[in-house]
């Protein structure tokens, strides 16, 4: 099957590529613009491969996408390319609207054009899987079930709102012109290659530089955390096998509280990599400080994954605590790689890593 995965230099991008480049079933072209959070891991991946591509492209740019689709002939799209940081979201919303709306618009109106005319055998093993997110459902309370995929949508941020309308986008493409579109969301990722301004490769960085770990609020608010290995094979399964017009929900059944999840990478951090006997603290731990809580803060994700499931036989295979220790010591053997991707000085700035 060749795949168009747009995004394709991103921290799920990247895990992806590397999830169908380890198989032989599947071969992958490439689509990124190439911003401030991709890396070119991918990228050399499928410049490597001679049954692989790479194309440095905004997905807003229909003329160049159009082309790609043609010279590529693609059986899927997986649709990753997205802005998806909550916090820039509140700081500058235009460029989530950008990408995460517009974007979306433009690929699925070239995707229907192409999709249009491929011949029957090609028409029927086509399918647009659309990526999104838990957020866009809003916020549960301590007791609340987890979302479903019949959930009512409540965006409460930038980036959620943005991403809810992309998904409105996916399913009218879907009802009203027949592209086979299938949309999943899920909950928060975690993993190699995530760009170092997530809660877990931040923490992971400022607690061997020694600096403050900030933590929103009481920390308490709570994330169902799903290792990208686990999200990509059910991306994988779902382009295969998912049912179109329908929707699933990927969650990593490992529900945390943002405390305990970074007390936690600290309690690993303290076992790889022991503080030395001149520093003025015991554990990594004692570098936590609580600071304001961003506005429009949810405070719980969680996810029913019943209906994948039953459907498709898929449910995540790693626990939070494998997944972790094999996150924290990627990180700590790819320091180069962090620094390498946070060579904007803005962004060194911005996160505090830059003294």
């Amino acid at each position: 099957m060749k795949i168009l995965v747009t995004g394709v230099a991103g921290f799920i991008g990247t895990n992806l590529a590397a999830h169908c480049i380890e198989q032989t079933d599947y071969c992958v072209v490439g689509v990124d613009k190439l911003g401030y959070a991709s890396s070119q891991t991918a990228v050399q991946w499928l410049n490597d491969r001679p049954d692989c591509s790479f194309y440095p492209y905004d997905i807003r740019n229909e003329e160049a996408i159009l082309q790609i689709f043609h010279d590529e002939q693609p059986d899927a799209i997986i649709h990753l390319a997205a802005e998806s940081h909550v916090d820039r979201s509140i700081d500058g919303p235009d460029e989530f609207i950008g990408s995460n709306i517009v974007g979306t618009y433009r690929l699925l109106k070239v995707a229907r054009q192409y999709y249009e005319g491929l011949k029957d055998k090609q028409r029927e093993r086509f399918r647009f899987l659309h990526v999104s997110t838990d957020e866009v459902f809003g916020s549960l309370g301590p007791n609340d079930p987890g979302f479903n995929e019949l959930s009512q949508y409540q965006p409460n941020s930038p980036y959620s709102a943005s991403k809810a309308a992309s998904d409105h986008l996916a399913r009218a493409w879907c009802e009203t012109y027949g592209l086979p579109v299938i949309i999943t969301n899920c909950s928060n990722n975690y993993g190699p290659w995530q760009f170092p301004e997530k809660l877990i490769p931040v923490v992971v960085l400022k607690a061997i530089d020694y600096q403050p770990i900030p933590i929103y609020g009481k920390g308490d608010n709570v994330r169902d955390w799903l290792f990208v290995r686990d999200h990509t094979s059910a991306l994988l399964k779902i382009v295969e096998s998912g049912k179109v017009g329908c929707s699933y929900n990927i969650g990593g059944q490992s529900e945390s509280t943002n405390l305990d999840l970074v007390k936690s990478i600290c309690e690993t951090l303290d076992r790889l990599v022991p503080i030395p006997g001149n520093k003025n603290i015991h554990s990594y731990s004692d570098l936590i400080e609580f600071v304001q809580d961003r506005p429009g803060h949810d405070f719980r994700y969680a996810m029913d994954i019943t209906k994948i499931k039953s459907e498709l036989g898929w449910e995540p295979h790693y626990k939070l605590t494998n997944g972790l220790e094999q996150t924290v010591a990627w990180y700590l053997e790819n320091k180069a790689w962090c620094k390498g991707v946070l060579s904007d000085n803005y962004e060194l700035q911005r996160l505090g890593l830059d003294k």
